[in-house]
């Protein structure tokens, strides 16, 4: 994970939603993020990461609900 988005997340508090999160959302978010191009797609992307960690029942913009670990 890049130092700068590890930061972000420990920052905001967001560290456990993202390691909760399924692997390939965890690698997705990343690999998303790392394609931008300019400086202010990364940012844009970074700050979508964050904001739908922080509501919990999103991801990529598509509504997502976590799987329940007793059912």
């Amino acid at each position: 994970m890049p130092s700068d988005i590890r930061s972000r997340l420990e920052e905001s508090g967001l560290m456990e939603q993202y390691t909760e999160r399924p692997a390939y959302q965890q690698n997705d978010y990343i690999g998303w993020i790392n394609r931008a191009k300019r400086p202010a797609t990364r940012e844009k992307r970074l700050q979508q990461m964050l904001d739908e960690l922080k509501l919990g029942d999103v991801y990529m913009n598509m509504s997502w609900r976590p799987r329940r670990a007793d059912g």
